[in-house]
């Protein structure tokens, strides 16, 4: 009798972010990143944004296959809700090789030069060489040698065992030498850190925003009401293969990947503008579950508060990089 295929794993995501404004905004100008990917193994079923104030919605695909929703709310208001709601289905990987070989430094050696990777090999703006990270590579003997496969999981593994997972130890725009002179921090700390790393080897990567659905009684760190990230890295045989140093795994049929980058520069869920003088509290709640299961109780929503010159920073560096 042939195979039976597994079926896939469907799960549903709802992510509510609220901006809610100290005096009222004449405009807001937003694009958005929530709309998850199809690809690898990953098919995006349905995906709806509401908006409250309500406003025409716009959508490109970026340079990177992203799918970018945009908007305008010309109208005075003092909050801003965004609801996503998405259905994605996630097949069953097929199982890796023990290990691609020592002659696969060649042939990354050959991509690179080919051109077609090279977003994803120099240093971008939250992933960049430092003498920390240098003396942190020393420390776990990272050198290019072996097989890449095998290198790179045990990077994963090192950077999981140096570090704490420690929520609002760094922010949302920290560099890397933060986390690393701590030896702690969040998902996106540890996956910039990993990103510069296997770079600086030659080995192309890509940061990746998402979400990561919880087993019962599994010991994920990453927090299960928020997003999350981890990288992927270009392997000769293999293509894009995700790592997630957060919690020392391979990113497989529990990760819901939604955009990539060459950093969370890239990817940041929301980012926009607005015309007022006025502070912005950003408030975020997110429920991953299995299609036909009962929804989680309703999230808590975790808030943060940003002055005028805290956004207009957040806005600088994201149009910095988006220039590099």
């Amino acid at each position: 009798m042939p195979a039976v295929e597994p079926s896939p794993a469907i799960y549903r995501v709802r992510h509510i972010t609220r901006f809610r404004y100290s005096t009222p905004v004449r405009e807001s100008m937003m694009e958005v990143r929530l709309h998850p990917r199809s690809d690898n193994g990953q098919r995006c079923l349905d995906f709806r944004l509401r908006l409250d104030p309500t406003a025409r919605q716009f959508t490109y695909i970026d340079h990177l296959g992203n799918a970018v929703h945009h908007f305008d709310i010309p109208t005075a208001h003092t909050e801003l809700t965004l609801s996503a709601e998405t259905l994605v289905a996630m097949d069953a990987l097929p199982a890796l090789p023990d290990g691609i070989g020592p002659d696969g430094w060649r042939q990354l050696d050959e991509a690179a030069e080919s051109g077609q990777f090279w977003e994803f090999l120099g240093p971008s703006e939250f992933a960049r060489p430092s003498p920390l990270l240098a003396r942190f590579m020393r420390e776990i003997k990272v050198q290019r040698n072996g097989d890449p496969l095998a290198l790179l999981c045990r990077i994963n593994s090192a950077i999981y065992a140096a570090f704490e997972y420690v929520p609002d130890s760094t922010q949302v725009d920290s560099p890397i030498d933060h986390a690393l002179s701590l030896r702690k921090g969040v998902c996106q700390d540890f996956t910039h850190i990993m990103i510069a790393m296997v770079r600086s080897l030659g080995v192309p990567c890509r940061y990746v925003s998402g979400y990561l659905f919880h087993q019962r009684n599994s010991a994920d760190r990453a927090a299960d009401d928020a997003t999350h990230a981890w990288l992927d890295a270009w392997l000769p045989g293999i293509g894009w293969l995700g790592f997630d140093p957060t919690n020392n795994t391979l990113a497989r049929e529990r990760h819901i990947m939604v955009a990539v980058g060459r950093d969370y520069a890239d990817v940041t869920p929301t980012r926009g503008v607005y015309k007022g003088d006025a502070e912005s509290e950003l408030s975020v709640a997110v429920q991953v579950y299995r299609s036909g299961d009962s929804p989680p109780p309703e999230p808590l929503h975790k808030v943060t508060t940003w002055s005028r010159r805290a956004v207009e920073k957040a806005a600088q560096i994201a149009a910095q990089s988006q220039q590099q």
